[in-house]
């Protein structure tokens, strides 16, 4: 019996173990860290053996094949004795396609990945079509497909979980943009990186279609070096004479989509007007959604409908409440410069601005010219606010300061006029004030219904 051994005890390698063992595998799981409670009871259910706190390289070299988590560097000991070995290690959504022959719409970039899958799921479900959402969004994939009771998948897929694939088919590849992240990973090129995101192309073939934005200046770049057989459907904000694009913007609320770019004839004009998403970077995530429909052969009425009753993820530009006339909009996900800047660059209204946390190094020179131009003020929610104070204060028309989530919105509501937006977007990390960004987001939801219940 061929042995498969799972490193790393999470979403994607519990799945992974239970589908080796469904498949008929001896299978043995390993984690360095202490395994959660949750996948610790499944995998007991299972009767599959595992370690944690330790990697028993005894143990783990006497395996035929290793599927590893996308969170395990290629430069860790254990990775580089199994390479030694020449034993083939690959990612659980490698493992996971060998055993469904449902489509794979697959979605990457730095940024957008989750609303873009879970725009691209919710009109696919809304349609009536069988799918299943998996990936980076915290489903495995490996484990719905023990069952494979669906015709489709949308995956996010982040580019760790890309380095690891060989022959995975996506039937449809989306690349949202590449920016500068993880480089650690990468020996600090974003070249590499960018041809990691581009992986998801390298098993595509003349029966899948590669959506990407032709807006993105890297992607432009390094694609030129990818051969790439699948049918291309570049999109763009605007309609561009360089491209033959497969969706632009004719409008504000509309676009055009065209499945045969080589062709100008025979576009489609669709109405995104009863989307709920803000921000310019959510109008390239709804084009890419709206590409993976149209491939899918959803009809313009059932994209519309669906785009009408989608609601993002919690704490990604979510709208919590109005108080006298001024929106409330909770973007705690922002825990990095870039987010805060598609947040702030998205909304056009005068902005409150609440950020502050544990600074990671940030340089906020990007955001100078946004606040300048949009933020009437900004109130700083952290335990260390100087290098936020050095850099706007000058800026903004009024700064100031507190530790607390109440108190900010309070005085937030105070600040804003009837049409102004009073947006936590917060560009660091959570830990000095909060568990998380979550536990962030929902005391700002929490802080905003309280008030708008006294105003009643």
């Amino acid at each position: 019996m061929a042995k498969i051994v799972i490193l790393g005890a999470a979403e994607s390698g519990v799945g992974a173990a239970l589908l080796a063992q469904a498949k008929g595998f001896d299978v043995f799981v390993s984690d360095r860290s202490p395994i959660q409670p949750i996948y610790k009871e499944k995998l007991t259910a299972a009767g599959i053996r595992f370690e944690e706190g330790i990697h028993t390289l005894e143990e783990v070299l006497t395996a035929n094949e290793v599927v590893k988590s996308p969170g395990i560097p290629a430069t860790a000991p254990v990775i580089q004795a199994l390479r030694e070995q020449r034993i083939p290690v690959i990612s659980e959504i490698e493992f996971a396609g060998r055993y469904t022959k449902a489509r794979h719409i697959c979605i990457t970039g730095t940024n957008g990945k989750t609303t873009t899958t879970l725009l691209t799921y919710h009109l696919l479900k809304q349609a009536g079509y069988s799918v299943g959402l998996a990936g980076n969004v915290g489903f495995s994939l490996a484990e719905q497909v023990i069952e494979d009771k669906f015709e489709y998948y949308v995956i996010e897929l982040s580019s760790f979980q890309l380095d690891d694939t060989y022959s995975f088919q996506p039937w449809i590849g989306v690349l949202l943009n590449i920016t500068p992240d993880h480089l650690d990973r990468y020996e600090y090129s974003l070249e590499k990186y960018a041809q990691a995101k581009l992986r998801i192309t390298r098993s595509m073939d003349s029966s899948g279609w590669f959506i990407y934005n032709a807006d993105d200046e890297v992607i432009q770049q390094e694609f030129q070096a990818v051969f790439c057989e699948a049918n291309q459907l570049p999109f763009s904000l605007h309609h561009r004479p360089d491209y033959h694009l497969a969706a632009y913007y004719t409008a504000e609320d509309r676009i055009c989509t065209n499945l045969e770019p080589g062709l100008d004839e025979g576009g489609q004009e669709i109405s995104v007007a009863a989307s709920p998403l803000i921000g310019q970077h959510n109008r390239q995530n709804t084009m890419a959604a709206v590409l993976c429909a149209r491939v899918a052969g959803l009809s313009d009425e059932e994209i519309e409908s669906g785009l009408g009753t989608f609601r993002n993820a919690d704490h990604r530009l979510q709208p919590v409440g109005e108080i006298n006339g001024a929106q409330f909009i909770n973007d705690s996900k922002a825990t990095n410069v870039e987010a805060a800047w598609y947040a702030l660059d998205g909304i056009r209204q005068p902005i409150i601005w609440i950020a502050g946390g544990t600074d990671k190094g940030n340089d906020y020179s990007s955001l100078i010219p946004l606040a300048r131009s949009r933020a009437k003020a900004l109130i700083c929610l952290g335990l260390d606010n100087e290098k936020l104070k050095a850099s706007f204060g000058g800026v903004v028309p009024h700064l100031e300061e507190t530790q607390s989530m109440t108190d900010a919105v309070r005085r937030a509501a105070a600040l804003a006029q009837p049409g102004d937006v009073v947006l936590l977007s917060p560009c660091c990390a959570s830990f000095d004030l909060f568990k998380n960004y979550e536990d962030r987001g929902r005391q700002f939801a929490q802080a905003v219904e309280e008030l708008m219940e006294e105003n009643k």
